[in-house]
């Protein structure tokens, strides 16, 4: 049995770390994304088990035309046997109205897996180095959606 908390409780942990940030910028929400994902939960003994995704692009998923910064975590969730049954994602996606200088950045996406060769703080130095938080850094997010689906 893990010491490690139930892969139910992640929805409800990152809406604790996002908290007051509802109405922060999307640096703020990064940061507490950061926070939720060094917490780790009972996952299957499998190298992509847990894994954080950082995604951006503009895309008409609600209807009209927006940029979207996604912070997602996937876990892989397994059968009896061990083998492969279908994915969680608990997502932190935030809406920005559809300007020509967030067009100008275009689309990008990264992942890190926790049992993987590369350190968290080292993937997420590299994430908050990108052109992206320059454009972003100054906008307020129009809309922030936290969710969780079965894939």
């Amino acid at each position: 049995m893990s010491s490690r908390p139930p892969l139910t409780d992640a929805l409800r942990d990152l809406r604790m770390e996002i908290g007051s940030e509802k109405r922060g910028n999307a640096e703020d929400v990064w940061a507490a994304f950061l926070r939720f994902g060094r917490l780790r939960y009972d996952t299957a003994e499998t190298p992509d088990a847990d894994g954080l995704l950082f995604q951006y692009g503009t895309f008409s998923f609600y209807g009209q035309m927006e940029f979207l910064l996604d912070f997602m975590r996937q876990f892989e969730i397994n059968d009896v046997d061990g083998e492969h049954e279908r994915y969680v994602q608990v997502h932190c996606e935030l809406r920005c109205a559809d300007e020509p200088a967030l067009r100008e950045v275009g689309s990008f996406n990264s992942w890190f897996f926790h049992d993987g060769a590369e350190d968290l703080d080292q993937w997420a130095g590299a994430v908050h180095g990108l052109e992206v938080w320059e454009v972003v850094r100054d906008r307020m997010p129009s809309g922030l959606r936290i969710s969780m689906e079965d894939i």
